[in-house]
């Protein structure tokens, strides 16, 4: 049997499962801090590694504390409750261990950070390797120590009601309130004429905006990542192909400088061909936590192979061989044939890391035209537009909202 490409979410019905899923997150993380020591040495802080660092500094500043709550707030106190026996005992000796474990991964994880924060802000080009192995061993022992110790026993001893209640609290930790009841459909219909939200975060006036788009562009990112925005490297890639039909989908962008913004794909998928017929695209980022949406477009051109192998190279090995296996936007007749494909690619990949193949490679959107929107009171929001000139000179313009 093989595993599943790509992670499923459980709900906070099964609290457990959420559990365990968090765990899979932060073995996501701890490789990519692994991975990062390799980098540093062989590409210093560029924008992989910036990337990567910001990624992991988000990831243990906020949801591995509201993991650690979980744990200590809500599910350990409620099976020392409801534990006796041999239980109960196991707990007496496991609890105080894990408690003390926490408190030892957070001390570690300040050292961490601070040296996190330096690569993310590319001042500095090293990561010290004590202190990762010490912090991943910590952190993978500790979690091999509730999966096969806490969670087995929560199965085995919690009702139904316990489990919703645990579940219950989690889900409130995290802010995510409990989805209301279905409304009819011509009531839904009426509610969303006065759906509207009234933006009053800030502002953005001419004299706030630099010369350069990519430089604001670049301003505005960081004040994304700073922010925690959910997935602030998330765009909508819209393009049109020879029939003059749009289409749009979720991307991530994965380098932006004075060239452009490149992202990465199957040249022979939907988008690929689309992008053959007409190299165009635009682009749009929503920010929501800021209440911020950046509107690019362009010409769209192939990004050089050697770009394409570099950043193919830092990807995880189960990214390129899904990359490998997939004939990405092909119809396929099941789900179990696609993780046919992908456990063939698998086991002919040896040790050796795959290279990247032919099909899958980078495109990048050269801006001719970014637009910086703001949301403001009333739906009278900020709207400063750079279009570029003959002479590759940009101008700089205030739209009416």
């Amino acid at each position: 049997m093989t595993a599943p490409l790509f992670d499923t979410i459980p709900g906070f019905d099964q609290p457990i499962a959420v559990l365990k899923h968090c765990h899979d997150k932060i073995r996501k993380q701890i490789t990519t801090m692994q991975n990062l020591l390799s980098h540093l040495a062989q590409y210093g802080a560029n924008f992989d590694a910036q990337q990567g660092a910001k990624a992991v500094l988000q990831y243990f500043n906020k949801a591995a504390h509201l993991h650690h709550e979980d744990e200590e707030v809500d599910l350990m106190p409620m099976l020392q409750a409801s534990a006796d026996g041999a239980d109960a005992a196991l707990l007496r000796a496991l609890v105080p261990e894990i408690l003390a474990d926490h408190q030892r991964m957070d001390q570690a994880w300040a050292a961490l950070k601070l040296q996190l924060e330096a690569i993310a802000e590319g001042r500095a080009n090293t990561l010290s390797a004590t202190d990762v192995e010490a912090f991943c061993a910590a952190y993978q022992a500790h979690m091999a120590k509730e999966e096969t110790q806490l969670a087995p026993m929560a199965k085995r001893i919690f009702s139904a009601a316990q489990m919703a209640q645990l579940g219950a609290a989690m889900q409130k930790r995290r802010g995510i309130g409990a989805a209301p009841e279905p409304e009819p459909a011509a009531a839904v219909g009426s509610a969303l004429a006065g759906l509207r939200k009234d933006y009053s975060q800030s502002s953005l006036m001419e004299a706030d905006v630099l010369a350069d788009p990519l430089a604001q562009f670049g301003k505005w990112f960081d004040e994304a990542l700073k922010a925690e925005v959910d997935e602030p490297n998330a765009m909508t890639l819209a393009t049109v192909g020879a029939d003059g039909k749009p289409s749009a989908r979720i991307m991530l962008i994965k380098q932006f400088d004075q060239r452009g913004f490149s992202f990465f794909t199957n040249y022979g998928s939907d988008k690929g061909r689309q992008l053959t017929d007409n190299p165009h695209a635009a682009l749009l980022f929503f920010w929501r936590e800021l209440e911020r949406q950046v509107r690019i477009e362009g010409r769209v051109e192939r990004t050089s192979a050697q770009e394409s192998d570099d950043y193919f190279a830092v990807r995880p090995l189960q990214s390129r061989l899904s990359a490998i296996a997939s004939r990405q936007s092909a119809v396929v007749a099941s789900r179990a044939e696609l993780e046919a494909n992908f456990a063939a690619v698998a086991a002919g990949a040896g040790e050796q890391p795959p290279p990247r193949p032919a099909h899958w490679g980078g495109y990048r959107v050269v801006p001719e035209r970014i637009e910086f929107w703001q949301g403001r009171r009333s739906r009278f929001h900020d709207r400063i537009v750079y279009t570029r000139q003959a002479d590759g000179s940009w101008q700089i313009e205030r739209l009416q909202p």
